[in-house]
């Protein structure tokens, strides 16, 4: 079984959106089995330049990611059945490689983890450099760039490793619990962006129900991305 941990920076989160730069690295090695930019297909927007720096220029001369050295071999491997894919609000990642013909075989989300031992949904935040800091994970690696963030992601999962671990015994039976909370929807009681940041969503239900179902036809716009929304918003509207 190989452990591959895995981050992109995108051209943007729409539905027609691609990846530009992807770092992938392996449990226990050190150097990055990918670490690369892409020329995608469609334009970098600006606010996403404006989060990655990574720029047109920057991928003018750079192959598409479907045309590089690198995908056939990286194509096996995540979608080989002895692999386990690791990434942090990993739909967006997975949506991300299955534009471009990747489907890995077996995914672990370590914001559904994290999520799964905030039970209370405590943390105010679940993003991955927040949770560097708040966990003061030892790591040195730079936010909002592919390969740094897959450095936070492997100390995160071995911390959330140990915690799983002492939960269900032995890694073996850690990794199967992770895989089974990333298989499921989850549910959020919490919304943490726009005009109801921080409320209760059976709270929100109940005095303004008009703004669910907007934010679900919203949300329904990359059904693969926001899958975790659309069932928790339809879960909410159903039981109003």
């Amino acid at each position: 079984m190989r452990i591959i941990f895995l981050d992109t920076e995108t051209t943007g989160n729409s539905d027609n959106d691609r990846l530009v730069q992807l770092a992938v690295k392996e449990r226990f090695v050190d150097e990055p089995l990918v670490n690369a930019l892409y020329k995608p297909p469609v334009a970098i927007s600006i606010e996403s330049m404006a989060i990655h720096h990574i720029t047109e220029k920057m991928v003018l001369k750079k192959p598409a990611f479907i045309d590089s050295p690198e995908y056939a071999g990286l194509k096996d491997l995540l979608e080989h059945e002895e692999t386990i894919t690791v990434a942090h609000n990993a739909a967006f990642d997975l949506a991300m490689l299955a534009r471009e013909g990747i489907v890995p075989s077996r995914n672990i989300c370590t914001y559904k983890v994290v999520y799964a031992l905030d039970p209370n949904d405590q943390l105010p935040n679940y993003r991955l450099q927040y949770l560097r800091y708040l966990l003061d994970l030892d790591v040195e690696a730079e936010a909002h760039d592919a390969w740094g963030d897959v450095l936070v992601l492997e100390a995160l999962f071995e911390r959330l490793m140990q915690k799983m671990k002492e939960r269900h015994g032995t890694e073996e039976s850690a990794l199967e619990a992770m895989l089974s909370v990333s298989a499921r929807p989850l549910l959020f009681t919490t919304i943490r962006f726009g005009k109801y940041n921080g409320k209760r969503l059976e709270e929100v239900v109940k005095i303004d129900r008009k703004y669910l179902g907007w934010l679900l036809s919203e949300k329904e716009k990359t059904p693969e991305i926001e899958m975790d929304w659309i069932y928790t918003l339809k879960h909410y509207l159903a039981g109003a």
